[in-house]
């Protein structure tokens, strides 16, 4: 089990919670993600370590950004 955690910037509804739950948890191997809508952190737990890059390309296809 793997844990990683991003900080998501854009999320302004409970929509945008919802785009970036849907698209992170299509990556392979993602077990659950928990998405805050107020910090914008995303908790994502998976059975192997997911590359940050894998992440940042499905946060993106939701229409938002990872910050720097």
């Amino acid at each position: 089990m793997s844990t990683a955690t991003v900080t998501v910037v854009g999320m302004t509804c409970g929509h945008c919670v919802s785009s970036v739950r849907e698209e992170v948890g299509t990556i392979d191997g993602v077990t659950s993600v928990d998405v805050d809508l107020a910090s914008g952190r995303v908790v994502i737990d998976s059975a192997e370590p997911v590359d940050r890059d894998v992440i940042k390309g499905a946060v993106h296809e939701a229409g938002y950004r990872l910050a720097d």
